[in-house]
This record gives structure tokens, C-alpha cells and sequence, in this order.
């Protein structure tokens, strides 16, 4: 097959021009096309990388934790959704933070662009500012509201959500503590710009949380086989929250 034999300066410049939703196909044709597409971080994929994310998140440490450019575009389809998050929320420009408005008594929420119904699933969630007295990562379904009045554990505050608070080590769902997390004597609260890393995997239906690369254990077991998404809700003024996605976890 022809398409088998062109060179790779012309693969570059055709798979360059093409939709990154046409990439996947076109790895499809041949072991030629598979084998140079399945480099991570050769020309084609630090071309769409460019085009596609903001100068200021390529070049700040936000992805340092995301070794290739294809794997960068990907956190980028992962990121917090500017369509489906409070009226309080805006997402910054570099994709990948959350910024809440300085608005008195009410909880505001984002759900990420993606969920997850099946696969395991890593991201890094970390807040750029003050926790308030409600600061919560964790799940939703699109069921769960995004934006609330008062101050409450938005994330875990219905059966459609599981959440941690940074603020008291308190898991929450259903509206109710589940319990202190990590189940340790005196475990050392959040400080702010810690990377927490959340652990989704829909084959064991549990949810994790791992920080300073120390694995904290199951913070919740029995998930629905329903789309989950990466959460977060914040009562702070002016606080930011961003996350990166990072794929599947490794293990060990």
C-alpha cells in the first residue's frame, strides 16, 4: 500500500493539518502510520500542542507532571469545562484553573470536560489560594448541582457526588460524613499548592486519593457503573483550583 511507504517529513506535514479527532483513524491504516503516531512526542504532536493550549500553560511548571506533548493535549480535552460549572466560576486562560469570584454565602463548583465509566483514571488537583472552611475534590455525576447557596460540601453534598474535605480530613456523601480521611491519628492537613493526585477506577468501582506521592488509601468503595467526572467546590473568594489529568495510574 502506498500510504504504508511515504516518508515521514510528509506524514508530518499531512498528520499536522488534520483534525486531532481524524489522528486516531488514520493510526488505524497501517503499522507505518500506528508506529509513527504512537510517538508522543514527535513534530505532529507538539504542532497541535501549540495550536491548542495556551503559551502560558506550556511554558508555567501547571504540566510538569505530563512528561509528552500528546499526553499534554489530552489533559487539555480532560480540563475543567467553562460550560458546566457555577456562575461564580470562570476558567483562566490557560485551561487548566478554575478562578471563584469574591461572591458572599454561596458554594460554587466545575465538573471536568470528561467522565469516566470505565478504565482507571489519575488527575492532580491542587488549590492556588485559601481553602475557606469548605474545600472539596471528588466526583460528581451530571446529576449533582453545581453551585449552591451558603457554604457546603457541594462535592458530597447529594447521593450523585463523593468528596474529601482538605479543610477537617472529612469525607462526605450523601450529604453526610463517611468518616476521617486519611484514616490516621492527627493526619496533617492540606497546605496550599500540595498536588493531591484522585485514583477513579471503574473496574473496582473505588475512589482514591495519593499526596506527596504517598498513596492515602480507598476513600470510597461501591461507585455507581454510571459517568463520573472530576469535581471540585470551593466558598473562598478569589481562590483557584486547577487540574491536570494524567491518565491511567501507575501502580506500585
Amino acid at each position: 500500500m502506498a500510504a504504508a511507504r511515504l516518508p515521514h517529513r510528509v506524514l508530518e506535514v499531512l498528520f499536522s493539518y488534520l483534525d486531532i479527532s481524524d489522528l486516531r483513524s488514520c493510526s488505524l491504516v497501517c503499522k507505518n502510520w500506528y508506529r509513527f503516531l504512537n510517538d508522543e512526542n514527535n513534530d505532529v504532536w507538539r504542532l497541535h500542542c501549540v495550536r491548542k493550549l495556551a503559551e502560558e500553560a506550556l511554558k508555567s511548571d501547571l504540566l510538569s507532571n505530563v512528561p509528552t506533548y500528546k499526553a499534554k493535549l489530552r489533559a487539555f480535552y480532560h480540563a475543567w469545562n467553562p460550560n458546566d460549572c457555577s456562575r461564580n466560576v470562570y476558567i483562566k486562560s490557560n485551561g487548566f484553573t478554575l478562578h471563584r469570584n469574591p461572591v458572599a454565602q454561596t458554594t460554587d463548583g466545575a465538573r471536568g470536560k470528561i467522565g469516566f465509566k470505565t478504565g482507571r483514571h489519575c488527575w492532580e488537583v491542587w488549590w492556588e489560594g485559601p481553602l475557606g472552611t469548605v474545600a472539596m475534590i471528588g466526583l460528581m455525576t451530571k446529576d449533582s448541582p453545581v453551585q449552591c447557596q451558603g457554604y457546603f460540601p457541594l462535592v458530597g453534598g447529594d447521593s450523585n457526588s463523593w468528596g474529601w474535605n482538605l479543610v477537617d480530613n472529612h469525607l462526605i456523601h450523601n450529604g453526610d460524613s463517611q468518616g476521617d480521611y486519611p484514616p490516621l491519628n492527627n493526619a496533617p492537613k492540606y497546605q496550599v499548592g500540595e498536588r493531591i493526585r484522585v485514583i477513579l477506577d471503574c473496574e473496582d468501582n473505588t475512589l482514591a486519593f495519593e499526596k506527596n506521592y504517598e498513596f492515602l488509601g480507598v476513600a470510597f468503595r461501591g461507585l455507581p457503573n454510571t459517568q463520573l467526572y472530576p469535581a471540585v467546590s470551593a466558598v473562598y473568594g478569589n481562590t483557584e483550583v486547577s487540574m491536570v489529568y494524567l491518565g491511567p495510574p501507575l501502580d506500585g
